[in-house]
């Protein structure tokens, strides 16, 4: 770093960004309050330059209120650092905007902080647009179908005679066609309900269909070697994309690949027990998106049920298995993510 070498730390928020500048020996050159705008990162960026070369910028929250400073920033060429949350036991000095924004940089000047934020400007940004918003209508067609099982339990009599063992495909198709007259006592109200719930259920089983339409000519596009591996799916593949977003290479290897989705092994070794355990942490959509991979593998792979019968001649448990099991299958796919050219 040279003697005009600028750090920034950058705290984030919904309407307004705090940063503050420090020179290469930790010395405080200022702060700034800008709105979270095309306008105001401009502003950010400008006041920076003016203390000398900014070296590089910590910022907490990249994937969320700081993503578009983030793009903006990467977009500039200036080296961008994800900042996390401060720990509560750091905070017993205080807390403001400016005391947590001076916190990330010297976190940055310290080289505490070496993950570069996930990218947020191709193809696989917009797979995380259109998988949110299938979780969601997945999510809220769950629901409705629950309210309309429990409408049904506890409708009249002679409403619930004829509709308690219909499906609820069949319930959706029956109750979205009826006439609701007058609400005059329970029976009417309870016909009105359900067809409401139907009809709710029926528009976000077209969402989500919509919404696949979508999304796996994406996915297609986006991994094809990633598709073609055993057992991975459009769901399960758009997982692990989300993840790694749209820059993979920012992971130094298989084993940062397999920590970010959380199975990277955890000693768990006592006395003369020698075993690791599953890693409760990273992300958990990824996570969940493995453990499926895995016990298709399990049914229908020959290799992967070989190995099963090996390892339980071993002595190892069920759920030992699937944690190494995961492992391997997080290095395999680590090798399929698309590579930027």
């Amino acid at each position: 770093m040279d003697s005009h070498a600028v750090v920034l730390g950058v705290d984030t928020h919904r309407d307004l960004n705090v940063a503050v500048a420090l020179n290469e020996r930790g010395q405080l050159l200022g702060s700034l309050s800008v709105p979270t705008s095309p306008a105001g990162h401009a502003q950010l960026l400008s006041w920076a330059r003016g203390f000398g070369e900014i070296d590089r910028i910590g910022i907490e929250g990249t994937g969320s209120y700081g993503a578009g400073l983030s793009r903006y920033l990467r977009t500039a060429r200036i080296a961008v650092l994800e900042v996390d949350r401060p720990l509560r036991r750091d905070r017993r000095a205080g807390k403001s905007d400016p005391i947590d924004a001076e916190r990330a940089a010297r976190a940055v000047l310290a080289g505490e902080v070496r993950v570069l934020p996930k990218g947020s400007d191709g193809a696989v940004e917009s797979l995380r647009l259109l998988w949110t918003a299938r979780r969601g209508a997945i999510k809220a067609r769950t629901q409705a179908a629950n309210q309309l099982h429990g409408l049904v339990v506890t409708a009249p009599d002679a409403l619930r005679a004829r509709l308690r063992d219909l499906t609820v495909a069949q319930l959706v198709q029956c109750a979205v066609r009826w006439r609701v007259g007058v609400t005059r006592g329970p029976l009417e109200a309870a016909r009105l309900a359900i067809r409401a719930v139907a009809r709710r259920y029926q528009h976000l089983v077209r969402e989500v269909r919509e919404l696949d339409a979508e999304l796996k000519p994406l996915v297609r596009s986006v991994a094809p070697d990633l598709l073609a591996a055993a057992s991975v799916g459009y769901e399960t593949a758009t997982a692990l994309l989300v993840a790694a977003g749209d820059n993979p290479e920012r992971l130094r290897s298989e084993a940062a690949f397999a920590n970010l989705c959380g199975v990277a092994p955890i000693p768990a070794s006592s006395g003369k027990t020698v075993r690791h355990r599953l890693n409760r942490l990273g992300d958990r959509q990824a996570n969940r998106a493995l453990f499926l991979i895995v016990l298709g593998r399990m049914h229908r792979d020959a290799r992967t049920r070989a190995y099963v019968a090996r390892r339980t001649a071993q002595g190892l448990s069920k759920l030992e298995i699937i944690r190494c099991l995961k492992r391997y299958v997080a290095r395999e796919v680590f090798q399929l993510l698309p590579r930027a050219a």
